[in-house]
């Protein structure tokens, strides 16, 4: 997910916005709930906004825990399923469903999480164990000066591509759904990996990144390569030649599933946060700082936000879904096959 300032809330404060979020039932400072989020701008903006917001509405404290979704699976697998350190995870399902197998999450008691009701289908994951409180879809971003526009991801093998493909490595979860999708484009389904594999050393020489492929797309170095929306928003609006498709085989995309410790040290407040986090408010409000994809059905997206964030309504069918179990218990193979296969 890119992570990258946006000043696009039009001047909406915390403490503002608070007055319109429903109140629970915490009337003491005391409780204290400790809460893992990504680092850089969604620290400051969980910092700045999020855990205020929330403090107004429940009373309780909120104290953040930086990390990704490798360190908290780490830390709850240190602490044991009897003592997590944490009542709430939200991180990418990969490592969510990894988390879930171990014994880590509960079933939601989704009486306590009305907004639920108003999410998209595609959110209520993990047979009720799990929600996606945010989508950052990704589609084909290019360089128009370099390249003619493609229309699928397909097309990324044809010759007018060669030698100027970016793609995530495997430890990205990109990277990961990358391989799902070439399975499923040329084999039999995601779980032709042969075909996969084939097919993605059939690319020729890719430029490979863990994290960013923005300083490779702005030099030149790659002319296409798999891209969130609004990051293509953002080097096209600093003056650079780009723009992007969303591939007719649907798009593959960012997620962050909030689930709930079996074990939580303050399991009703964590539910609280669930529910507000997914209420039409703060879907609003991370959709206009990061724009994510709202989850929450009420939130329309406005029209001059439509570029950065194309998928939304209707259109939220056309994110692609894994079989993250799969991935998991082949993680080492598949980790290793890549190296090899891919470069």
């Amino acid at each position: 997910m890119t992570l990258t300032r946006r000043q696009t809330l039009g001047g909406i404060s915390a403490l503002g916005l608070s007055a319109f979020l429903p109140r629970y039932a915490y009337s003491q400072n005391s409780e204290t709930l400790v809460v893992p989020t990504l680092g850089g701008v969604w620290e400051q903006f969980w910092r700045e906004n999020i855990a205020p917001a929330f403090t107004e509405a429940t009373g309780a404290n909120v104290t953040l825990d930086v990390g990704n979704g490798r360190v908290f699976g780490a830390n709850l697998r240190a602490a044991g399923v009897e003592e997590p350190p944490y009542s709430i995870v939200m991180t990418n399902e990969v490592y969510a469903q990894a988390l879930r197998k171990e014994g880590f999450f509960e079933k939601l008691d989704l009486e306590k999480i009305p907004n639920y009701a108003d999410l998209y289908p595609i959110a209520k994951t993990a047979e009720g164990y799990g929600i996606v409180g945010t989508y950052s879809p990704i589609g084909i971003g290019y360089r128009t000066d370099m390249v003619p526009a493609p229309s699928a991801w397909k097309d990324l093998w044809n010759d007018d591509y060669k030698g100027l493909i970016g793609l995530y490595n495997f430890a990205n979860s990109a990277g990961k759904m990358t391989l799902l999708l070439a399975s499923k484009i040329f084999g039999e389904d995601q779980y032709d990996s042969d075909a996969g594999f084939k097919a993605l050393a059939d690319l020729g020489q890719v430029i490979q990144v863990d994290f960013n492929l923005s300083t490779a797309m702005a030099s030149g170095e790659i002319a296409i390569a798999p891209f969130d929306f609004a990051e293509i928003v953002r080097l096209k609006k600093q003056g650079l030649p780009v723009d992007y498709v969303i591939p007719e085989e649907g798009v593959i995309a960012f997620d962050q599933t909030m689930n709930i410790l079996a074990n939580a040290p303050n399991k009703d407040l964590a539910y609280a946060y669930i529910n507000f986090l997914i209420s039409p408010e703060i879907q609003e409000m991370l959709m206009k700082q990061f724009y994510t994809s709202p989850t929450n059905s009420k939130v329309i997206v406005p029209e001059e936000l439509t570029p950065e964030v194309p998928i939304s309504g209707e259109a939220m069918s056309e994110i692609l879904q894994w079989d993250w179990a799969y991935v998991n218990e082949n993680q080492s193979a598949l980790s290793e096959r890549w190296a090899k296969e891919v470069g």
